[in-house]
């Protein structure tokens, strides 16, 4: 038990200063001197030892620690304990990690210190945790902590990463593995604010994790190329804001997430890594993927529910995965779903790897939802196009029969040119001979019209087909206007069968 005489200078006003709740400046008043990443050269006139605040703030007294410019030695070992008072402690230097495993407190700011690593595996905070400005040297452990106040992160640097050094070859798939925050099952009733210039060196591991007042990482820049930037499986937010300049080396993995207002991307760059972003099974209301490049990895938005997407032309790489999204709204091309509008969504189809019926049948859904059901029909037109390069020789031909002549179903009107078409050229052609006949004298006077319309119509007659004949070339245009004939209207059933199957 430390007694007042064995404190030292620094140590008594501190004690002193406690009950009060006042500050303890033991700066300098020099910028430079005043750094705490250079604070292993601060001389006695500056040291705390971390027992005395383990002392002071254990000892029952009502007060507030609030100490600035102090290099603190020893470790600060709270572990399972339960302080009742609120700590500040600004531009202090931790010679060695702060472990605050279990432990219960109020309030408490480390407000641009320089920590070799944090330990709150289970801690409580009723009230704000602060680190702004901090630098951690090592990793910050938050896991299953409750906080329910405010977590903010701005200005930090987490630098877990660069405790590796160049790491050589062999060494890829530890450093890939890198967490510079761990903070599995953390419970965050108020904001998590991690912007103006946050940094990580290692990924942030949040699976789990609920942000009740929202997560926000504007202008942040994660670092852990090879491995996760974010890893947030299971993760729940009320808003997650990765945007203005957010960037992210390494994959963002959020399958199986919750964010019930908003996920933006906007301005976003994400780089690293086979995927991009990994956002299977994400729940979204407003999805804003409006980057500002494009991704250099995969999106995957496979079995992903989103009310609202926004993207642009940096969204999507080549590489994207959309079987099973289902969105409720897309934006519009600025002069409306136009052709050009409807021929862009068709090549972000057409870039999926493989066939998946799903997106086409999404994205006519969406075009059918707001009224433009000539774009739905060119979608599902497209999906069975695309179906086409799958099926076998004989199926392709037939497909290509059927799209020539009804446009799967979905241009019945097709049928109808290309009987102009063929009555066009069965009328020139049979109006320039002369035809035979069948029996002198008898029958109505030939009609090259009606007669090619004979030629056509495979079912009932006009009389003409029987009444005349020809030899030579117009034998045989008459044998491939029957074949046509037969051909049309084999294709106009199937097409007609199709759209009562669909309907």
């Amino acid at each position: 038990m430390l007694t007042y005489t064995e404190l030292s200078g620094p140590e008594q006003q501190v004690w002193d200063a406690f009950a009060a709740g006042t500050l303890v400046n033991l700066r300098s008043g020099s910028a430079g001197s005043d750094d705490p990443r250079t604070g292993d050269a601060w001389g006695e006139e500056r040291t705390v030892r971390a027992e005395v605040l383990r002392a002071l703030l254990l000892d029952g007294r009502a007060g507030r620690l609030w100490l600035a410019g102090a290099r603190i030695v020893g470790p600060l070992d709270l572990a399972d304990s339960s302080v009742g008072c609120a700590v500040t402690l600004e531009g202090c230097r931790f010679e060695e990690p702060v472990v605050l495993r279990g432990a219960s407190m109020r309030s408490t700011g480390l407000i641009g210190c320089w920590i070799p690593g944090l330990d709150g595996w289970l801690l409580q905070v009723d009230g704000n945790l602060f680190f702004e400005d901090s630098v951690v040297a090592g990793r910050l452990t938050l896991t299953r902590a409750h906080i329910t106040g405010e977590l903010r992160l701005s200005g930090v640097h987490l630098t877990a990463r660069e405790l590796l050094g160049p790491a050589a070859p062999d060494d890829a798939a530890r450093a890939a593995g890198i967490w510079a925050l761990w903070a599995g099952g953390l419970v965050m009733d108020g904001g998590c604010f991690a912007r103006k210039g946050f940094t990580a060196r290692g990924g942030l591991r949040l699976v789990g994790a609920q942000f009740n007042g929202g997560l926000f990482l504007e202008r942040a820049t994660i670092d852990n190329p090879g491995g996760d930037a974010i890893s947030g499986e299971d993760l729940f937010a009320s808003t997650m804001m990765l945007s203005e300049g957010f960037t992210a080396n390494g994959a963002i993995r959020l399958p199986g997430a919750t964010v019930r207002s908003r996920l933006s991307l906007d301005d976003a760059r994400l780089t690293g890594g086979p995927v991009s972003l990994d956002a299977t099974r994400l729940r979204v209301g407003d999805l804003q993927l409006t980057t500002a490049a494009v991704p250099e990895g995969a999106v995957d938005l496979q079995e992903a529910q989103a009310a609202l997407v926004h993207d642009n032309e940096h969204s999507w790489p080549a590489d994207i995965r959309l079987d099973g999204f289902v969105y409720a709204s897309l934006p519009l091309p600025p002069d409306g779903p136009s052709a050009d509008g409807v021929a862009a969504r068709l090549e972000w189809l057409d870039a999926l790897p493989g066939y998946a019926p799903q997106p086409y049948e999404q994205l006519a859904s969406w075009y059918r939802k707001i009224g433009h059901d000539d774009d739905a029909r060119r979608v599902l037109l497209a999906k069975q196009r695309r179906r086409r390069r799958t099926l076998p020789p004989a199926g392709r031909v037939w497909g290509v029969l059927l799209d020539v002549t009804v446009g799967y179903g979905y241009r019945p009107w097709q049928a109808g040119l290309w009987l102009i078409g063929l009555l066009a050229i069965g009328t020139t052609v049979f109006g320039r001979g002369t035809a035979s006949p069948v029996q002198p004298g008898q029958g109505a006077p030939f009609n090259p019209f009606v007669y090619t319309l004979d030629l056509l119509v495979p079912i009932g007659g006009f009389g003409q087909r029987t009444a005349w004949y020809w030899t030579g070339y117009h034998q045989w245009l008459g044998y491939g206007l029957i074949a046509a004939g037969w051909l049309l209207t084999t294709a106009v059933l199937a097409g007609i069968t199709r759209s009562l199957n669909r309907a």
